[in-house]
């Protein structure tokens, strides 16, 4: 490590959600028990609000705080089933290898065409975009950047577009997300929302966002060819091109087989499946679950992979969300503490009057700034999710927002996923990269200005019109 640069060390999401954990135990000897009363809306328990009132405390003690986890798991058996299946099935289709292949087959289409040499940045970010939006591409983007570095360089561009491709692509997509299970499914399932209800409207987030994030990479990108002295990657850039002289397109050999556009066809008209279940059908976890299930299935045989591989792949994808699963079991168990001894509703009632305001949209906008600031602690988008929703939802009953909006407001927040230094996605992005990470928090500091604001402006016409 170069003299002089500070190295941020922060504990992980574990100890800190196992932190909170501890202190919300404590917190049940401190907050003075109380309720609000509660009554059933469109199939959901709602707060009354101006119906609280305290009532007898129930502090937990040190056998609480070790029992909660596995109540935890208990309150979240539902959602982490799903999660591990739709990781497992997502990993089959990464595995048959269609992805890769069909950005390959962009990027050779670059060199023959001068539409694809202006459309190229759009349709990469878009495809990442959408990655985040539907099957909560994230951590998978980190190996991309030993495609897109050397790629981004050999377009006269620098590392900065080459990590921003994929990294900025599929953090906008997480965070607007339409149907990402991770994030929108988890809040609007804990939040007793119709699952992926609300699709219109964050399709059309999802479209603002994705378009702004395009604009300001294609602005650099161009000013960067133009001038390649205003990169702050310039000097460091000219060593990589040397050493990847002539060798730019060594990678950039696989095909899109058949097999590969089958497998993408499959993916496509699951998605559709997916919306058709969901709106018309009202499928909630089970069946949804079912549905991805039965597509790592189709896609793993149509993928030409053995039996053997689809199991392993499966297998593998559930494995890696284990710890997400974890994340939602403790994040879970910290609601049980607070629920168990009677200070949910206390801290609602002392919330309330920091995100009341004269207008809903000022209250919704409050809720994405507080989101924010919990997301640079706790980034996992399930965990926080299961966390802050238990919270923010009967919150929104109370201030007067519509637990969809809500919703969104968490969401949005995930938007600092692409420059906070906790994020170990973005850290491993850019150490993959070789990006200094001061020198990207400089890059994307603009860009977090232009989504911040373009957020706040998102959360107004829901709140106007009391999305539900």
């Amino acid at each position: 490590m170069s003299k002089g640069r500070i190295k941020l060390k922060v504990p992980n999401t574990f100890i800190l959600i196992f932190s909170l954990l501890i202190l919300f135990a404590v917190m049940t000897w401190i907050i003075p028990g109380g309720e609000y009363e509660r009554k059933e809306f469109n199939g959901r328990q709602i707060v009354v609000p101006d119906s609280y009132k305290q009532t007898e405390s129930h502090p937990q003690g040190i056998i609480e705080l070790f029992k909660s986890p596995i109540k935890g798991f208990q309150e979240a058996a539902l959602i982490i089933g799903f999660i591990l299946i739709t990781g497992g099935a997502f990993n089959v289709f990464q595995r048959t290898g269609a992805v890769d292949a069909l950005i390959h087959g962009m990027v050779r289409a670059h060199k023959r065409s001068r539409l694809m040499q202006k459309m190229l940045i759009p349709i990469l970010v878009t495809l990442f975009s959408l990655g985040g939006a539907t099957f909560g591409m994230n951590e998978e983007i980190i190996p991309f950047v030993l495609i897109f570095v050397p790629l981004s360089l050999a377009l006269d561009y620098d590392s900065v577009v080459g990590v921003a491709i994929p990294l900025v692509g599929a953090h906008i997509g997480f965070a607007s997300a339409f149907l990402n299970p991770f994030n929108v499914g988890i809040a609007q399932g804990i939040a007793e929302v119709k699952l992926f209800s609300g699709i219109e409207y964050r399709l059309i987030v999802w479209f603002l966002c994705n378009a702004a994030a395009i604009f300001f990479i294609m602005w650099y990108a161009a000013k960067i060819k133009k001038n390649p002295s205003v990169s702050p990657m310039y000097e460091h850039d000219l060593k990589r091109k040397e050493e990847l002289k002539n060798t730019a397109g060594e990678n950039v050999h696989l095909t899109l087989d058949t097999a590969h556009k089958f497998v993408l066809a499959i993916f496509v008209l699951s998605l559709a499946v997916l919306v058709f279940g969901v709106v018309y059908l009202h499928w909630f976890i089970e069946e949804i679950a079912a549905l991805f299930f039965v597509m790592g299935i189709i896609i793993g045989v149509v993928g030409r992979l053995k039996g053997e591989e689809v199991v392993k792949a499966f297998i593998d994808g559930a494995k890696d969300l284990v710890s997400t699963a974890f994340v939602i079991a403790l994040a879970k168990a910290t609601v049980v503490i607070a629920k168990d001894g009677k200070i949910i509703d206390t801290m609602l009632y002392g919330l309330a009057p920091l995100v009341e305001s004269s207008q809903p949209f000022f209250a919704a906008q409050k809720m994405f700034i507080i989101q924010s600031v919990i997301n640079f602690f706790i980034h996992s988008g399930s965990g926080q999710a299961a966390l802050t929703m238990p919270i923010m939802a009967p919150l929104s009953d109370i201030v007067g927002v519509t637990r969809q909006t809500a919703i969104l407001a968490f969401q949005l927040g995930e938007l600092t996923n692409i420059i906070i230094p906790t994020s170990g996605v973005t850290i491993g992005a850019l150490t993959m990269a070789q990006v200094p990470y001061e020198k990207w928090a400089k890059w994307a500091l603009p860009l977090m200005g232009i989504l911040a604001l373009l957020a706040l402006l998102l959360l107004i016409p829901p709140a106007l019109i009391h999305w539900q």
